[in-house]
This record gives C-alpha cells, structure tokens and sequence, in this order.
C-alpha cells in the first residue's frame, strides 16, 4: 500500500485563483519565492486538514467530500487582507487572511473529525509529491493537529515566500468553487487534485 501526505482544501474562484497568482510572481520576481503558483500543479487553496492516508482510499474520502458539501455548505468568504509571518527558519511568508466565519470553522472542524479515521501524520519524503522535501513540510503535516486545527485554526492562502506589497482593496469578498483532496508537495503545496466535489 502506498501512503501519501494530503490536503483537504478549498478552492477559491478563478477571479481570486489568478489575483493569487498575480501576488505570487512578484514574489518570485523580488524575493524568488521557492513556492510558485500555478492554475494545475500548485494550487492557491485554504487547507482544512492535513495528513496522511493510503492511496486506496482517495474513493472514501471523496465520498465523504460529497457528504460534507451537503451538509456544511461554504460558498462565500472574505479575504481581509495580508500577513507576513516568520516561519521556523527565519523566512518571510506571506499569507492571505480569511475571515474566519462560523460556516467556516464548523467545516474545518467536521473536516478533521470526519477525516480522522482515514489520517495520520506520520509524514516522511517519500510521500510527498515533490523530489525535494524541506524539513519543515514534514513537520507542518505532522504538527498539523496540534498548531493549525481547531482552537489553532487560521484560514489563509499561502501567496510565497518574501513580503507582498498591500495595497487598500480588502475586504475582498469571494466564492470557492470547489472542496477538494489534494497531493502535498514541498513547502505544503497542492501538487495535483486527486479528488474533488463542486460546490452548489
């Protein structure tokens, strides 16, 4: 059986998928973030929970996708603007903040508990999609129950390594279109989709 590292993520619509990407080359022009973006094989998203599963069940999870769709629905939400954070080895992050509404947080916690039996997080390289593995992506999977979910949970989207420039455009309000399973890559990328439900 092959175990993968993954995601539970959230999608956002194409306007805010390309005003990310916008953000993140000039990141990669003016600070040469090693995170770069893309509409197929780096996704912007909002992680809901990470782990670790075997392969054979990506079927049961998405199952469980489509369940959650109808049960918690989350269609719009607001990015209230930008935060650089310092991460373990000293490197500038900048991440889009969303608001963390109570439609959100319920999903993202009925996410973690449902998706539980499926989880560990027992991360190591090999399951990662990417050839080159930092340190800190093995622990971000591993810590993830403990700094980034529940009482911890901070939704963002991840625009690259180095500092954005803001500007006065928040709140941005947006829909996400699609609630999707996703293999990590390095740096807690969404490598590829590996399943996905849209949302209504």
């Amino acid at each position: 059986m092959t175990r993968i590292a993954v995601d539970v993520v959230l999608l956002p619509n194409r306007a805010m998928t390309e005003w990310a990407l916008g953000i993140n080359r000039e990141l990669v022009r003016h600070s040469g973030s090693e995170i770069v973006l893309s509409e197929t094989t780096c996704l912007p998203h909002i992680s809901l929970a990470m782990g670790c599963m075997d392969e054979h069940d990506i079927d049961s999870v998405c199952d469980l996708l489509q369940r959650l769709v109808k049960e918690t629905p989350v269609k719009r939400l607001t990015a209230t603007g930008i935060r650089v954070s310092v991460n373990s080895h000293g490197e500038d992050t900048s991440l889009l903040e969303i608001e963390k509404t109570n439609e959100l947080q319920i999903l993202h916690e009925t996410v973690m508990r449902e998706a539980d039996s499926f989880f560990s997080h027992d991360a190591t390289e090999a399951m990662i999609a990417d050839d080159t593995v930092a340190e800190s992506t093995l622990e971000w999977i591993r810590d993830y129950p403990e700094k980034a979910a529940f009482e911890q949970f901070s939704p963002h989207i991840t625009l690259g390594y180095g500092q954005a420039k803001t500007d006065d455009s928040f709140p941005i309000r947006f829909t996400v279109s699609r609630l999707a399973l996703c293999h990590v890559g390095n740096h807690g990328t969404c490598r590829n989709v590996l399943a996905s439900v849209s949302l209504p």
